[in-house]
């Protein structure tokens, strides 16, 4: 296996990484609309996240400066052509960062439902366009042979890449369900594993939907693989959910995430951005690719830091790892 087949799986797993960590991490910010009756369960909500979700984030900076390193032709066709979903993508994830930290600054009630307002929408919005964002990538694109996109912002909502932003949406708050369940007591434990299976049953139809469509359009033996197991696991999260196993059924839906999304970089390799006018002007593995020389100082880097911020991130969890519910809000008027 040549380095550039190595990064390629390796920026595969950051993306799998952040999209498992987000995922739950949106669904949370939604369920504040979705779920939550009033102040102080939403604010049980957020405080549920509330130790992670930056560190969450990190996932996606490495993805993308990994990208960058790795595959500069594809960032740059990618972010040229996508510049502005992902610039509405990157502005919902600066005021939900402010959002987190501002919205309990002040008592007055009208600016807390404001930023609760931004928590939701900045949640909600990125769900989705991640899903488009990745529906194109994996279905192809206009580009030329100088590898730059030709197409406009109309042409990225086709209806592939539509039904790709539902699954992510319904996927990412079914798993924002599950953990609600897994973190919290009393009466929002029960709602949320309510609402998860009734989420759940839409997510099922959807992304059943999705993947079978990607199988028959670029699908081989090892995506059909995938795809097995993605469907198996929502099955088995579903039912783990009805059973009151919220733990199993957090594991089972992130291996739902994970298996969906290995899905869409099987059946897209070796081409990282395939492009829908002629398939020798298709960006891969191999003419998007750096030297090997930045690939082999890239490896080196990551074997030291990856093992150390998985460790810190993985004793950040485990610090926070207890329930909490209304009752353990100290000043429940914030």
């Amino acid at each position: 296996m040549h380095l550039h087949d190595v990064w390629f799986v390796l920026i595969a797993v950051l993306w799998t990484g952040y999209f498992f960590l987000e995922g739950f991490d949106f669904g949370v910010g939604i369920l504040t609309k979705l779920l939550a009756r009033n102040r102080p369960e939403r604010r049980v909500l957020i405080n549920t996240i509330g130790p992670v979700w930056d560190g969450n984030e990190v996932w996606l900076l490495t993805a993308g400066g990994a990208t960058f390193a790795a595959f500069p032709e594809w960032y740059a066709t990618l972010f040229s052509g996508f510049y502005l979903p992902l610039l509405v993508i990157l502005v919902c994830l600066i005021v939900r960062g402010v959002a987190f930290e501002y919205r309990a600054k002040r008592p007055e009630e009208n600016w807390q439902r404001n930023w609760e307002h931004a928590i939701f929408w900045t949640s909600l919005i990125p769900a989705f366009l991640w899903g488009v964002a990745f529906g194109n990538i994996v279905h192809g694109v206009k580009i030329d042979q100088h590898f730059e996109y030709v197409g406009t912002v109309g042409d990225l909502l086709n209806p592939y890449a539509l039904l790709g932003g539902l699954v992510t949406l319904t996927l990412f708050t079914f798993h924002g369900a599950v953990f609600t369940a897994l973190k919290t007591v009393g009466d929002i434990r029960v709602r949320a594993r309510q609402l998860a299976l009734r989420v759940g049953l839409v997510t099922a139809v959807v992304a059943l939907a999705f993947l079978l469509w990607t199988q028959a359009d670029t699908g081989n033996t090892r995506s059909l693989v995938a795809l097995i197991v993605a469907v198996a696991a929502l099955v088995a999260a579903l039912v783990a959910n009805q059973a009151g196993r919220e733990g199993w059924s957090f594991a089972l839906s992130g291996v739902t995430i994970v298996a969906a999304v290995a899905m869409l970089f099987l059946s897209l390799f070796p081409n990282v951005m395939p492009s829908t006018l002629n398939g020798d002007w298709s960006l891969t593995v191999t003419n998007a690719s750096s030297s090997p020389y930045t690939l082999k100082i890239m490896t080196w880097c990551a074997g030291i830091a990856t093992p150390l911020v998985l460790l810190y991130q993985g004793w950040t969890y485990w610090v926070f790892r207890k329930r909490i519910g209304t009752q353990h809000i100290a000043d429940i008027a914030h």
